[in-house]
This record gives structure tokens, C-alpha cells and sequence, in this order.
């Protein structure tokens, strides 16, 4: 019997060591959208993220659980060897490949890929090396977070905080973006360089979301590899949307669309 006792609490011990080292999380979501003039419908939506973590690695895969099965959607795995990180893109995507206005890929993409991280003793500095050749610097100096990738394209990112400004700036090939953002009097407001706005504030133990969507131009067909199809032109539109949660761990939201005059209710829950 003492055997038998010690047997099932050694395997106790090792269960439990197995668990210990899984997280598991998640949110589910039902979605009903008037859609204006055209017939309502009702959405579902239900995902499941399972993080694997032995010593300085980490397995971590997402999965959708609508429909008839478990639809794998990202498999990473990262591991740490002294001063290099090494991160894996396991799983491919299927995306659409369909020439309906989105500015779809033509061809599938190989979404996989294996990319190494060296700490490089340059400072605050991190040099970044993936399977493509594309050669990253990266770091933070004075405030100021700047990444540069140097490869087939060159794309800089920059980012400070400046007297209470949060300040974004990307160069991708020569085609320049950038956004703004600040807390005046509780409300957060963000402006980007598509002309796009957004004020976020508490009303009444609610949350209350204003985005004004900007005109967006038509998008030329792209060639190539990578190429993609025409993206349709887009008139503006605002969305406003209020959000509670609820003490059930539940949140509620309705929102407001202009583009069409729908209104999309929606409950969640997330774990």
C-alpha cells in the first residue's frame, strides 16, 4: 500500500509539473448586425490560445473553434540559446486569393519562416537576422524607439513620447505613414495620416469609441511574387460605439456604423 501511495504521488507531481507549464486562454463572441436596409444577421465567433513554456522556451498556437473543427490559425515556437533568440512561423495560412476589391494576394504566401536574433554589444542596440536575408537593427535611445530593416525593401519605424504626445512615424519603401496620440481631459484621442480619428472616453460607466474612418483611394494592382490585386476606393464613414462590462466577466457593445446605417450588438466574454 505505501508503495502504491508513493507510486500515485510521484505521478501526481509529475502531472501537475506538465500542467504547470500550460496556459491556456481564450474569447467567444454573438455578433447580430441590422445591416441597414438589407437583411440582419447573426455572427459567431470562438477562439482558443494554448501557450506551452518549457525553460526558455516557448510553444504557443491558436486555434478557431467555429464551425465543424479546430482550425489551426498560428503555431509559433521561440527558444533562447545565451545571447541569441531563434523564433519559428510554423503554420501557413490559406488567405483569399480572390480579386474582389480587397487587394488580395494573387497567389498564396508562404507565411513560414525562421528568424534569429543576436544581441549585439552596441549599446541598447538588437540585430536581427531571419531566413529571407532581411538584416534588423533595432533599439532606444534618448526616449526615441527607432527599427530599421534593411533586405529586398528597406522599412524604418520610429516611435517617442514627446510632452504627453505619443508619436508613431514608418517609412516602408519610400511611402511614409504616421499617427498621433494624446489624453486631453480623460478622452483619448488618436489621428493618423489616412485622415483617420478616434476619441475614446467614459460616459456614464460606459465606454464610448468615435472613429471617422477617412476617404480611402483606389489602390493599384501590384506585380510580382508578392503582387496584389486592386484594393476599391472608399467613401468616409463613423462608427460610434458603447461598451460595458458586466460584473459576469461579459462585455456588451453596440455599434454604429454611417457607411450603411447598421447597428452591430455584440456580447463577448474572454478568459
Amino acid at each position: 500500500m505505501k508503495k502504491l501511495i508513493a507510486l500515485f504521488a510521484a505521478s501526481t507531481v509529475a502531472s501537475t509539473g506538465a500542467i504547470a507549464g500550460v496556459a491556456l486562454s481564450g474569447s467567444a463572441s454573438v455578433s447580430y448586425d441590422d445591416n441597414g436596409s438589407s437583411a440582419a444577421t447573426t455572427s459567431y465567433d470562438a477562439d482558443l490560445t494554448i501557450v506551452g513554456t518549457a525553460g526558455s522556451s516557448t510553444l504557443t498556437a491558436s486555434y478557431d473553434m467555429e464551425g465543424d473543427s479546430l482550425a489551426t490559425t498560428a503555431v509559433d515556437l521561440a527558444t533562447t540559446i545565451g545571447p541569441v533568440t531563434i523564433a519559428a512561423d510554423m503554420h501557413q495560412t490559406n488567405e483569399s486569393n480572390l480579386d474582389d476589391g480587397d487587394g488580395d494576394y494573387k497567389a498564396d504566401q508562404d507565411d513560414t519562416g525562421v528568424s534569429v536574433t543576436l544581441d549585439a554589444p552596441i549599446g541598447d542596440a538588437t540585430i536581427g537576422l531571419d531566413d529571407d536575408g532581411d538584416v534588423t537593427l533595432s533599439g532606444t535611445w534618448s526616449g526615441v524607439t527607432i527599427t530599421h530593416t534593411m533586405g529586398d525593401t528597406d522599412k524604418t519605424t520610429g516611435s517617442a513620447s514627446i510632452a504627453g504626445m505619443d508619436v508613431s512615424l514608418t517609412n516602408d519603401d519610400g511611402s511614409s505613414t504616421w499617427s498621433l496620440g494624446t489624453t486631453v481631459q480623460g478622452v483619448a484621442l488618436t489621428l493618423d495620416s489616412e485622415n483617420d480619428v478616434t476619441a475614446v472616453f467614459g460616459l456614464a460607466g460606459n465606454t464610448m469609441t468615435v472613429s471617422h474612418i477617412g476617404e480611402r483611394a483606389l489602390t493599384a494592382a501590384t506585380t510580382g511574387a508578392t503582387g496584389k490585386y486592386s484594393k476599391d476606393s472608399a467613401a468616409a464613414y463613423t462608427t460610434v460605439a458603447i461598451s460595458r462590462s458586466l460584473t459576469s466577466g461579459a462585455t456588451l457593445a453596440a455599434t454604429y456604423k454611417s457607411s450603411d446605417e447598421s447597428l452591430t450588438l455584440k456580447a463577448s466574454v474572454a478568459f
